[in-house]
């Protein structure tokens, strides 16, 4: 094995790492604060606790309110980010009743003709998402009904950075990109450029892993998008121990 090959595999498992720690980092995100928010609304909502306020003056933030809509966003990246790391690791269900008894030759075909469908629909994901976020982060959105054909002309009535989330605060530490993007202005809430901002990530990156595998199957490293037969070589390894 080349020294090139070698580099690019390790280069390949550091990417396989920080995808799936990424994806473990929104699950655990995700089950923290629920955790919390449950806390909050049973525990310290309650009537005693509500007693125990009054006597005490102590005022316990209500993280009920924030907790839901950063659940949602956090939900929302999972999907976007999990859906083309899925692609890649052909993880995604489908069904091969009738691409199994057709010749290899046709499955080929077939395959190459899924994923063209795939990275068409990728693109226009793409075009949309970026349509959709530019508007909140005062950035152009493409012109052309289907493919790009420029960026549109903007005016300051055109700036639309000003939005904010429903309950999130905005933290101190985001306070420096205000001068830059809103004008000098102070947030209250989180813009909603940032948690936005995977609609574009996660559909730029979902297109660039069905053109990767359109690749493999185009040299004939695979023949296939969808998941292979893990269940029944799981069941094969299974009956294989038992035996031994």
């Amino acid at each position: 094995m080349s020294s090139n090959s070698v580099s690019k595999s390790a280069f390949g498992r550091f990417i396989d790492e920080l995808e799936e720690t990424i994806i473990a980092i929104i699950l655990g995100a995700m089950t923290i604060i629920t955790l919390v928010t449950v806390i909050v609304r049973y525990v310290f909502n309650a009537k005693w606790w509500r007693a125990f306020e009054e006597m005490t003056g102590i005022d316990f933030p209500n993280t009920v309110i924030w907790g839901l809509e950063a659940t949602v966003f956090l939900f929302a990246w999972l999907v976007l980010f999990g859906m083309s790391y899925a692609v890649k690791k052909t993880s995604n269900l489908g069904v091969d009743a009738i691409i199994n008894i057709v010749p290899e030759t046709v499955r080929r075909v077939l395959a190459l003709v899924a994923v063209a469908v795939c990275i068409a629909y990728a693109f226009l994901l793409t075009k949309g998402a970026w349509d959709y976020w530019a508007n909140f982060a005062n950035l152009p959105q493409t012109t052309g009904r289907w493919f790009p054909t420029g960026f549109e002309d903007m005016g300051r009535t055109s700036y639309r950075s000003w939005y904010e989330v429903n309950d999130i605060r905005m933290p101190e530490w985001l306070r420096f990109i205000e001068p830059w993007i809103n004008e000098g202005e102070a947030y209250e809430k989180v813009p909603r450029f940032i948690p936005y901002a995977m609609l574009p990530f996660g559909a730029a990156l979902l297109l660039l892993r069905f053109c990767q595998a359109g690749w493999r199957i185009w040299t004939g490293q695979e023949d296939s998008l969808i998941v292979s037969h893990e269940v029944e070589d799981a069941v094969e390894d299974a009956a294989k121990m038992n035996k031994d």
